[in-house]
């Protein structure tokens, strides 16, 4: 029997990140071959992925970055399955890492990001090695990238939101309300920029709601409509972006604060990535 000695586990420990027991294991299984050991801790990583697929992974980083040139942006959010690795400096680094790259190659969707080379592998690979490393499951939930003439980013309370948000400029003065408007995005989580962009079917479903509350208070039949119509116009108010009253100066709704800044101004759209939303 071959004869497994510590060098050459923790040789396979630092070209793996694997557990030393786990590297011991491989070893002995291959005969002390460690090429063959890295494939034994491949397919023993893989099926202790496998069982963690099923796992909430709602803990991590949600990260946006805007370029230098500020005229595109990302955002991504890193999942793991609890908040002591989230806070874990490999995890951070890995995710900070995954964000830098994203936005220096300007990766067009999650699909194109998971396929990216990555250490050998691709980064979809690299997660499910680091699921089966580390134990809890590891994956890249959200991404998106927003290109525009000015483009904002802001990240919230210890990277657990993140928000882009589009703009026809990207005057510093437009970019500087761009990124309030983020953190108010970031707070008030509305649901579209403006009624305009609010799908139908959630107006219809509003609408409805709206005249059978109507209708239960005993509102006469012939009111039904503008009272549902007028709740509607409040729900609007309170969930889209441009009629929100701005939180930094609560006297004018965004959009007022808006043309404040400059007449021309504009929100084109915003992206909102949140922990376990």
């Amino acid at each position: 029997m071959t004869t497994i000695t510590a060098s050459l586990v923790n040789k396979l420990r630092q070209m793996t990140g694997a557990g030393m027991m786990d590297c011991k294991k491989a070893l002995q299984e291959s005969n002390g071959d460690i090429d063959g050991a890295v494939d034994v801790l491949r397919k023993s990583g893989a099926a202790k992925a496998a069982k963690r697929a099923d796992r909430e992974a709602a803990e991590g980083l949600s990260i946006a970055k805007a370029s230098s040139d500020d005229t595109f942006g990302i955002a991504v959010e890193v999942n793991c399955e609890t908040d002591f690795v989230a806070i874990n400096k490999d995890f951070v680094t890995f995710a900070n890492s995954i964000a830098d790259y994203a936005l220096e190659n300007k990766v067009a969707d999650r699909d194109a990001l998971l396929a990216t080379p990555w250490e050998g592998k691709t980064l979809g690979e690299i997660c499910v090695d680091k699921t089966a490393v580390i134990g809890e499951k590891i994956e890249i939930s959200n991404y998106a990238l927003v290109s525009s003439e000015g483009v904002a980013a802001y990240n919230h309370g210890a990277n657990r939101i993140g928000v882009l948000v589009a703009l026809n400029s990207k005057e510093e003065a437009a970019l500087e309300a761009g990124r309030s408007l983020a953190m108010q995005i970031a707070a008030m989580n509305p649901i579209a920029v403006d009624s305009d962009a609010v799908p139908q079917e959630v107006k219809d479903k509003e609408f409805k709601i709206g005249r059978e509350i109507a209708e239960q208070e005993g509102k006469p039949e012939a009111m039904l409509d503008k009272i549902a119509n007028g709740k509607l116009q409040r729900y609007f108010k309170d969930n889209t972006l441009l009629a929100q009253a701005y939180v930094k100066d609560s006297s004018m709704n965004v959009a007022a604060f808006l043309k404040s800044v400059n007449a021309d101004l504009k929100v084109k759209s915003f992206t909102r990535f949140q922990l376990g939303a």
